[in-house]
């Protein structure tokens, strides 16, 4: 057990898991956006929906996807934030099915992108992201990950592992889900270091990648 397990995350707000593991399923989306959205679609389940507006959960969405850090003092102003940077926003309340209480699914646009992620506050301000895109995810934020998606054929995994094997960059986990066989498939590669822009170049020039996106470690997680 670490000092963050006993004494919790430094932060802003009444509750880790209302408000620290919120700014920071806000940070996450907002990472893998690459931008801050110029738009969202905020739907919260459960007791982020029932006692969030107490906690402050909608304020800390909002912080996280305009990049502020759980200790920020500026989260009470999020709205106002929100509105000077033109980050329009709508929340509504969601039934996800039996998922964890504190629980959101966002959709996010930006020009040229769109991203939809579910996500949970586990507690201590940890966060686990459990859908991107449709597809099953298992993501914390603790590592620098690369996302691809891209046609479920054979040697995918084969490609990127090489890739990476090259540049030397170790693989913490890897992992591919897919919707259907032969259909269309998400692959999350976390590392042990970030991988230069010429790796995901390289990725990108594939043409058996649809798309290729990196998520920095956002220094949290287990």
């Amino acid at each position: 057990m670490g000092i963050f397990d006993i004494i919790g995350p430094v932060m802003v707000g009444p509750s880790s898991s209302h408000t620290a593991g919120a700014v920071r399923i806000g940070a996450f989306a907002r990472a893998l956006l690459g931008t801050t959205p110029a738009s969202a679609l905020i739907q919260l389940h459960g007791s982020f929906a029932a006692t969030g507006e107490g906690h402050g959960t909608p304020l800390a969405l909002l912080a996280g996807l305009l990049g502020l850090a759980p200790d920020d003092e500026r989260i009470p102003a999020a709205e106002a934030l929100a509105a000077e940077r033109g980050l329009a926003y709508r929340f509504e309340a969601v039934d996800l099915g039996d998922v964890h209480p504190n629980s959101v699914r966002l959709r996010l646009e930006a020009p040229g992108t769109v991203l939809e992620l579910c996500a949970s506050s586990v507690g201590g301000g940890r966060i686990s992201v459990w859908n991107i895109d449709g597809f099953e995810a298992d993501l914390e934020g603790q590592y620098p990950t690369i996302l691809l998606t891209y046609p479920d054929r054979p040697g995918a995994v084969a490609i990127v592992s090489a890739i990476l094997a090259n540049a030397a960059l170790n693989i913490a986990t890897i992992k591919a889900r897919r919707d259907s066989r032969g259909g269309r498939a998400l692959m999350t590669v976390e590392l042990d270091a970030e991988p230069p822009a010429s790796v995901l170049e390289s990725l990108r020039c594939l043409p058996q990648f649809e798309q290729v996106r990196f998520l920095p470690s956002l220094g949290f997680g287990g």
